[in-house]
C-alpha cells in the first residue's frame, strides 16, 4: 500500500481542484453501431470497486470511478458519522491493486452496531447510508450566508465550462464547492453520492471551513444530498436537477437554502429564500427564452 498526502499547497490554491478527463484510467474505449449502422468508437467511463477500511475494519464497498480514493474514503466515513472533525488521521493508505482503501486514525473505533444498520438510497450508484443517519441532525444551526443571483448565474456558465469527464464522456454526476462565483473543488463520480463524499473528504484533510460555501450538484436534490450537506455545515444546495418531497422537507427543516432546475436564468427555490440577494434583473427577453425550455419529466 502506498500513502497519500492530500493537503492542498500553496501552488494550488488558486487553482481548481478536479478530475483529469485525460486521464486514460477513467474512461474506456468500447465500440458499437449507431443509428445508421455505422461502427462508432467512444469513450465511457469506468467503474470499478474500493473497499474502504477505517483502522482494521471492512466498512464498504463503493463503485466508483477511482480517481480520489483517499479523499473518497475519508469524506464517505465523516458524512456517516465514523469519523470526527476532531480525529487525528494518522495515515490514508491505497492499494491500487486490491482496490482498498484504508483510513487509519489514532483513536481506537469500533462501529459493528451501526454496520448492521445499512439502508440502501436513492442514488445512481447504489449509495450507503445507515439507520442512525437522522441524528443529530436537529442539533444542525446552519450559518445564515448571503448568495446573489448574479454570482448564482455566473457559477452555472463557468461550472459547464470547466473541462470533465461528463463533457468527455457523458454517464457521470459532478458536485463542485464554490464560494462567491468562484468554483474551488470539482469532483465527479458515476453516483451523486460519491462526488459529495470527495468534497467532504477535501474539507476535511484542509480544513475548509464551510459556512461561506455553496455545493453544487448535477444530480438530484434527494434526502441524501440534503443531509449530505448538512452534515458539512454548508447552508446553500443548487442543482440544475429536481428535487424529492423528502429532500426539500428536510432542507425546510434544517433552515438551508435549496434550489434546483437552474438553467439559464430560472430557478426554482423551495426553501430558505431569505438568503438570495435579488441583484440581477431578468430582461423580458430573457423570460421568454427560459420559460420556453422544456423540462425532463424526471430528473
Amino acid at each position: 500500500m502506498k500513502s497519500v498526502f492530500l493537503s492542498k499547497n500553496s501552488s494550488e490554491k488558486s487553482k481548481i481542484i478536479g478530475p483529469d478527463p485525460k486521464n486514460d484510467q477513467l474512461t474506456a474505449k468500447v465500440v458499437g453501431l449507431n443509428h445508421l449502422g455505422e461502427t462508432t468508437e467512444l469513450p465511457v467511463v469506468t467503474e470499478r470497486p474500493l473497499t474502504i477500511y477505517l483502522n482494521s475494519q471492512e466498512i464498504v464497498t463503493v463503485m466508483t470511478i477511482g480517481d480520489y480514493p483517499a479523499l473518497l474514503a475519508i469524506g464517505y466515513l465523516k458524512n456517516q458519522g465514523m469519523l470526527n472533525s476532531d480525529d487525528q488521521i494518522t495515515a490514508t493508505d491505497v492499494d491500487e491493486d486490491l482496490n482498498v482503501v484504508v483510513v487509519r486514525t489514532k483513536r481506537e473505533t469500533n462501529y459493528e452496531e451501526k454496520l448492521s444498520r445499512k439502508v440502501r438510497t436513492s442514488g445512481c450508484a447504489v449509495g450507503t447510508v445507515y439507520g442512525d443517519i437522522m441524528d443529530g441532525l436537529e442539533d444542525i444551526k446552519l450559518p445564515f450566508s448571503k448568495i446573489k443571483l448574479s454570482h448564482l448565474y455566473s457559477l452555472s456558465k463557468k461550472i459547464n465550462l470547466i473541462p470533465s469527464l461528463y463533457l468527455e464522456a457523458g454517464a457521470i454526476h459532478g458536485t463542485v464547492l464554490c464560494k462567491d462565483d468562484v468554483p474551488l473543488v470539482y469532483m465527479e463520480d458515476v453516483g451523486r453520492h460519491n462526488a459529495v463524499d470527495k468534497v467532504a473528504g477535501w474539507m476535511h484533510v484542509n480544513s475548509e471551513c464551510s459556512e461561506d460555501k455553496i455545493l453544487y450538484t448535477t444530480g438530484r436534490l434527494t434526502s441524501e444530498m440534503v443531509i449530505k450537506t448538512a452534515l458539512m455545515g454548508i447552508p446553500i444546495l443548487v442543482s440544475r436537477s429536481g428535487f424529492t418531497a423528502w429532500g426539500a422537507d428536510l432542507a425546510k427543516d434544517l433552515g438551508m437554502t435549496l434550489i434546483g432546475r437552474l438553467r439559464g436564468k430560472r430557478f426554482l427555490c423551495l426553501s430558505g429564500s431569505e438568503r438570495l440577494i435579488w441583484d440581477v434583473e431578468v430582461s423580458q427577453s430573457e423570460k421568454t427564452t427560459t420559460t420556453n425550455i422544456i423540462e425532463p419529466k424526471s430528473s
